[in-house]
């Protein structure tokens, strides 16, 4: 997958581009941010800028093609100068595995013009194989790149973390999970829209997480949140929470749907206080959310959004609960 087929991160893959185009990018790398985010993907998309048989060059960068035999072969995980390390069923990394790549490049790469070595989950090193990798990280190979991958860069030692320069890929927006989930994965607009919003900004959570439970837990929430925009009356309200608890058969199920509540809630805040509504969980139900406002001014957005935190810290104490689900009706 080439630099610009990537969601988000467009700083970091702009940086890399040109780097490639320029000659100057350094040759040990660690690619640092949460689980999930397309880190690995920009591993290989690197890989691919350097070693593209018809790269696309503009004032930008450099970016592969992404359909020529080298881009292809790489796509696949089966390019000769592109080395994986991954951790083996121990969960570990281990010295042997590093020796071996190590080998590996001491020779020129055979197939493509650098060799890529990338290292997943680069935190799951030993401390007996990250020293081993210490001498080739200060002086990698002439035609060698190391990408060292992780989402606990702080693991590594510090020998390692001073021999590469780190960088940083922050969670991505709701709306880019989102279109990673329909573009990618096939999933349904409403249930990838769903997953984005309780998906912290990693694509990686949204599939871990089924989308049709978030979806169901986002629509309990709007049904909670529209009772209470819509009526004082305590009986129409705890109707509301029937909405809420109405199959939520444990606590992990409502937590699920309070989180739902809590995103709304967010972002009802930020319609009040005029914000892009780019930066939306729930972008896709803006029109609902903005009919809210009406009954929803900024004190009691954030006293719900407290009560929310209230709830889910009861639930927290083995709180019932129909009893939290009816206190927050009441409470909203």
């Amino acid at each position: 997958m080439p630099f610009r087929a990537i969601s988000g991160h467009r700083v970091v893959l702009d940086l890399l581009s040109r780097a490639t185009a320029r000659g100057t990018l350094p040759p040990s790398l660690i690619f640092a941010g949460p689980s999930g985010v397309g880190k690995r993907l920009a591993a290989t998309a690197l890989a691919q800028a350097l070693n593209c048989l018809h790269p696309i060059e503009s004032d930008e960068g450099r970016d592969a093609c992404g359909v020529c035999t080298a881009c292809t072969r790489i796509a696949r995980g089966v390019h000769g100068d592109i080395l994986a390390i991954e951790p083996v069923e121990s969960g570990n990394i281990k010295l042997d595995q590093v020796r071996e790549v190590i080998e590996r490049c001491a020779y020129r790469p055979f197939e493509g013009r650098r060799r890529v070595v990338i290292v997943d989950e680069a935190d799951a090193l030993l401390p007996e194989a990250q020293n081993a990798l210490l001498k080739t990280l200060e002086e990698p190979p002439p035609a060698s790149v190391f990408v060292l991958v992780t989402s606990r860069p702080d693991v590594l030692l510090p020998t390692v973390r001073s021999r590469c320069q780190r960088l940083r890929f922050g969670p991505l927006t709701p709306a880019e999970v989102a279109d990673v989930l329909i573009r990618d994965h096939g999933v349904a607009a409403g249930e990838a829209h769903a997953a984005a919003a309780a998906a912290d900004g990693s694509v990686g959570r949204a599939l871990a997480d089924s989308a049709e439970d978030a979806n169901d837990a986002r629509n309990a929430a709007a049904r909670l949140l529209q009772a209470a925009a819509t009526s004082a009356d305590p009986r129409r309200r705890l109707d509301g929470a029937k909405a809420l608890g109405n199959g939520a058969t444990d606590r992990d199920e409502l937590a699920r749907r309070l989180l739902a509540l809590s995103s709304m809630l967010r972002d009802i805040g930020l319609m009040l206080s005029q914000a892009d509504e780019r930066t939306l969980a729930n972008a896709d139900l803006a029109p609902q959310l903005r009919a809210l406002l009406r009954s929803f001014d900024a004190e009691r957005t954030v006293e719900g959004f407290a009560a929310v935190d209230r709830a889910l810290a009861a639930l927290d104490r083995s709180a019932s609960p129909k009893i939290v689900a009816d206190w927050l009706a009441l409470n909203l």
